[in-house]
């Protein structure tokens, strides 16, 4: 496992949008989020970016939905989307805000 999480630290995606503006956009820290989430670090990668973990939650439920045809899924599934979407949007605006990204 650490072999995969060194290999993912040494091939993350450099951020296109934070290149060509100059600051992070919605998606900045979900990588490094990730593989902090990979070694146990749960606060710290839902400190820098709060949407990874019901993100991934929302992932596995759409899998399962696909799979086994939960009902009211679909309900579910939009809901979730926009609970992930509404967690992206607060916390770029808030790292906005009061960092100044």
């Amino acid at each position: 496992m650490e072999d995969l999480i060194n290999w993912l630290e040494q091939n993350a995606s450099p951020c296109v949008y934070k290149s060509i503006f100059g600051h992070e956009c919605p998606g900045c820290g979900a990588q490094r989020a990730f593989i902090l989430l990979l070694r146990g670090n749960f606060a710290e990668s839902f400190a820098m970016y709060p949407a990874l973990i019901p993100l991934i939650g929302l992932f596995i439920f759409i899998i399962s939905y696909l799979i086994f045809k939960i009902p009211k899924g679909t309900e579910i599934i939009k809901s979730g989307f926009i609970i992930v979407l509404s967690l992206i949007f607060a916390s770029y605006f808030y790292k906005l805000f009061t960092v100044g990204i």
